[in-house]
């Protein structure tokens, strides 16, 4: 199936906000949005999409860079990986994203790969990704959650039809972070809180967030809530350089004579958005920051998992990390 041959597309270059949108609403189905290019040029390459325009953003100078507001930070979407991993004002307020943005794939993806296109890139399901008509592709079937089906990957929550995982390492550093996601369209401007950004398959199975047709991602804003506060991001896989995720976590503490007061903790790799630990959440809040605490937080963050056949091991790799999470932020 993959074939490495492109279909040919005419592509446009817009230089403001106002053209690509005329643009994206213009071709509809028929158009393709493109950021950093390296989720795209993927799909591009297997031939499993075959747009007949492609809108390039990257020549929108607006969409990118690190501004600081009155009430925290905006990023462009287009803001690069790299640019984001080595911003001072991100590192001193917000190292949490600094740390996930710096543990993206390799630094020759970082380097053109983009915040934008990190959080709205699409699964990695492999019998999705090379065309099988699988119910994330409009069939029937989930080749994935079958007793032969290759699942080392997949998800341990909140499977409905289809197991695939949000494949992002910034995804669960933003909900963490209480950030907003800024959605533009031919009709006006929305915010959309992190967490809600993410949609599974029991709201929409053919979509991964909340974007429709004829909307982009301009700018994610950062709320002063959690400057400072104390950080956790680690990230787990099979290779540390370019592999995705098998389970990663981020966390952010708020801790007064040892006793953690306040705190928001995301997990990625387990289930089909970016995992709110909400239990964990409220287990820890309010006790103190010690072994004790560390383990009943381990305990309590995979309740209700569903484990598939061949990955049982993510459950203790994940109590693992929210155990480090708490004892090592």
């Amino acid at each position: 199936m993959a074939k490495d041959m492109m279909s040919g597309f005419a592509l446009y270059q817009p230089t403001d906000l106002k053209n690509a949108l005329s643009l994206i609403t213009k071709f509809g189905s028929d158009g393709w949005i493109l950021a950093g290019g390296y989720d795209s040029l993927d799909w591009f390459k297997d031939r499993i999409k075959r747009p007949k325009a492609v809108i390039d953003l990257s020549g929108i100078t607006g969409l990118r860079d690190v501004r600081e507001t009155n009430n925290g930070i905006e990023i462009g979407a287009l803001t690069t990986l790299t640019e984001i991993h080595q911003n001072s004002l991100i590192k001193q307020k917000f190292n949490l994203l600094s740390e996930a943005a710096g543990k993206v794939a390799s630094p020759q993806i970082r380097n053109y790969g983009t915040i934008g296109g990190n959080v709205c890139q699409d699964t990695r399901c492999w019998y999705y990704r090379y065309g099988l008509d699988c119910y994330r592709a409009g069939g029937n079937t989930c080749y994935a959650d079958t007793p032969q089906g290759l699942n080392r990957e997949h998800c341990l929550f909140n499977a409905d039809r289809c197991v695939a995982v949000s494949p992002s390492d910034t995804a669960p550093a933003l909900i963490a972070l209480e950030a907003e996601m800024i959605v533009v369209n031919q009709t006006g401007e929305q915010a959309i809180a992190a967490e809600d950004f993410f949609i599974g398959p029991g709201i929409d199975i053919e979509r991964m967030t909340v974007l429709k047709p004829g909307d982009v991602l301009t700018t994610i804003r950062i709320p002063n809530t959690w400057a400072g506060a104390q950080f956790y991001f680690e990230k787990v896989a099979d290779r540390n350089t370019w592999d995705f995720a098998l389970v990663n976590i981020a966390s952010a503490m708020k801790i007064k004579d040892n006793v953690i007061i306040e705190i928001r903790m995301a997990c990625g790799g387990v289930e089909c958005v970016p995992k709110r630990l909400t239990v964990v959440e409220n287990v820890v809040r309010g006790n103190p920051r010690d072994e004790e605490t560390a383990q009943l937080a381990a305990n309590s963050a995979s309740r209700g998992a569903t484990p598939l056949n061949q990955n049982h091991f993510k459950i203790p790799l994940m109590e693992n990390l929210v155990k480090r999470a708490i004892r090592e932020a």
